[in-house]
């Protein structure tokens, strides 16, 4: 007797799939968001965690489909683990305030205390939840547990009650299905929430103008929220300001003029879950150049800088998909100059211990040296003249209009340099990145993480970047 094969078309199998995956997530989670607050404590050499608060955080916007993370990246990793089985359900790769800290020479001086917050779908049943930390030979050890029940009485099930108004810049599709950015705003007055809106559209038009963005536009929801402030800007320590505005947003983070973050992480979690999201940028109403990113918890940018469209795309690469710094000229906070690197997490950045294992060698350009020849020592005499001369007019209080003559300066100077070297435009491990002269090396001679030029996101960038967008877009 013949067999009777039954072919389903591939459209139904896909569909039925989704279904599948779909009841997996309705069996374990609700649609809501669950967030678990808490306090990161410790110094250059341990580390401690204490439980603050278990709260509803909001509509879930996350994917239902693709609820572990399996892009290995971050500095931290944590897991959502059903009580009943030991079987994972949810998990995320990220980074932290704390975690860049504690790089940081104070770290070594003193404690600290950074208040953090893990946000996940809403469980129906007790979990585990644990986080990870990453070893410099790139394993995740486990540094934290908790387990919560969802019926405690402990846990607050409601929502805070909006402190802002929402609005949308455009909308794709439903939230489970489409990349979630909210944007807020610190630093603006309550007269001053037309500026807001046209900054937001403006800055948000620039970063789709970028590739990979501007292809997978459609994988992407944005929304804004109003949020006024009682007088117009941030703080500035390094030019005596100071403001109580909403978000509590500072220049000098971690004594690094420029480096503009939050500490106040409860206060942005509140605010932001009037909306469904999963990436937060968050816009100064400042000219002083400035801004700052950290892998899934925010970026920042001054709207009124010239260079604000680079700052916003730089920033939000660093935020969006882990993302490394490339440039490394310029003064930082964190301490510099090992004699020798363990391989960073960052995808873009590499100490390139065995060139044959390089893990962007797919978009090695064939023919291509590894390491790549490039004018390094011209470079560094240049940029180190410019970093001098930044220094020199920052002290003396020179105007932006100063500043942004000897960055523009900068830029065509370093444009020409760049781009007349036989491998500008092409893959490979050019030394130089990630604040350190020697020992680590990034993929082009140029690209938006390393310079203010007009270059957009290398290959290895993008590809970083589509991996990410497929984790939230994606069935």
């Amino acid at each position: 007797m013949k067999r009777l094969i039954l072919l389903l078309p591939f459209a139904l199998i896909v569909s039925l799939s989704l279904s599948s995956v779909s009841a997996q997530f309705s069996q374990h989670f609700t649609e809501r968001t669950m967030r678990l607050d808490y306090f990161h404590s410790g110094t250059a050499s341990e580390e401690h965690f204490s439980p603050d608060r278990v709260v509803m955080d909001g509509p879930w916007a996350g994917s239902q489909t693709r609820l572990l993370d399996s892009t290995n990246l971050g500095k931290y990793f944590f897991e959502v683990i059903a009580r009943d089985t030991n079987m994972p359900l949810y998990s995320r790769g990220f980074a932290s305030v704390y975690g860049e800290w504690e790089t940081t020479p104070e770290a070594r001086e003193m404690w600290r205390t950074f208040h953090e917050s893990l946000r996940f779908p809403w469980p129906r049943k007790p979990v585990q939840v644990t986080l990870k930390k990453r070893t410099p030979d790139n394993a995740f050890v486990e540094i934290w547990s908790t387990t919560i029940d969802p019926n405690s009485r402990f846990v607050v099930r409601a929502d805070a009650a909006p402190r802002g108004s929402v609005w949308t810049v455009f909308e794709n599709g439903p939230a489970s299905q489409k990349v979630d950015l909210l944007v807020l705003g610190d630093g603006y007055a309550g007269n001053e929430m037309e500026k807001f809106h046209s900054d937001v559209k403006r800055m948000v038009g620039k970063l789709f103008e970028h590739e990979p963005f501007k292809s997978r536009k459609a994988d992407f929801n944005v929304r804004a929220l109003d949020v006024p402030s009682a007088e117009s800007g941030v703080t500035r320590p390094h030019a005596g300001i100071f403001r109580r505005s909403p978000l509590s947003t500072h220049y000098s983070s971690f004594d690094s003029e420029r480096y503009v973050l939050s500490y106040d992480n409860r206060t942005i979690r509140d605010i932001s879950s009037a909306a469904p999201y999963e990436f937060v940028s968050i816009l100064l109403n400042e000219r002083t150049y400035g801004g700052g990113g950290i892998f899934n918890l925010y970026a920042t940018c001054a709207a009124d800088t010239a260079f604000a469209d680079y700052i916003f795309v730089h920033e939000f690469g660093h935020h969006f998909a882990g993302l490394g710094d490339e440039y490394y000229t310029s003064d930082v906070a964190y301490e510099t100059g090992a004699s020798s690197h363990p391989e960073p997490w960052e995808p873009n950045v590499t100490a390139l211990h065995d060139p044959s294992e390089l893990k962007w060698k797919e978009l090695v350009t064939p023919g291509t040296p590894l390491p790549t020849p490039w004018k390094k020592a011209e470079f560094e005499t240049a940029s180190n003249n410019y970093q001098k001369e930044r220094r020199k007019l920052r002290a003396s209080g020179a105007s932006e209009d100063q500043m942004e003559k000897l960055f523009s300066e900068q830029k065509q100077r370093e444009t020409e340099l760049l781009h007349s070297g036989g491998f500008a435009g092409k893959v490979g491990a050019f030394e130089g990145a990630s604040y350190e002269t020697k020992g680590l090396y990034r993929p082009q001679v140029d690209c938006i993480m390393f310079s203010r030029n007009d270059v957009g996101f290398c290959p290895v960038c993008a590809k970083a970047i589509e991996r990410v967008i497929d984790l939230y877009s994606r069935p």
